[in-house]
């Protein structure tokens, strides 16, 4: 009898089924690459904006320098004023004059002109 069980072929153990891994349809990828778009789609209006935003920071920038200088030439306009010279200067434009001076009002300057203008192209 040892030379049968000898000759028998030896049982294998039965095979177990083995699940095999779904691959992704084609179906579950679209699906991913719509989620995808959509993300990036959300990504666009946040970008545009602070893109936006930073050119008008730029450009608010410009306008805060530009009044700084502004008001730095006020300043010093305001300064001058305080001096006798400017209130004297202004007070000979409102044709006022010190106690003592006498004021003449020359007129036909701008005749003058013209016609020292023609004799020159003349001559």
């Amino acid at each position: 009898m040892a030379s049968r069980a000898s000759r028998r072929p030896q049982r294998r153990p039965p095979r177990r089924k083995t699940r095999r891994i779904a691959r992704p349809s084609h179906a579950l990828r679209w699906i991913g690459l719509a989620v995808l778009l959509v993300v990036a789609v959300g990504y666009v209006q946040p970008l545009r904006a602070y893109r936006d935003a930073s050119a008008d920071v730029a450009v608010r920038q410009a306008e805060v320098e530009r009044l700084a200088s502004a008001n730095v030439q006020l300043e010093e306009r305001i300064a001058e004023t305080q001096t006798p010279e400017f209130v004297e200067r202004e007070a000979r434009k409102l044709t006022l004059v010190r106690p003592g001076e006498r004021l003449f009002i020359v007129t036909g300057i701008e005749e003058w002109k013209r016609e020292r203008r023609a004799r020159a192209r003349n001559s």
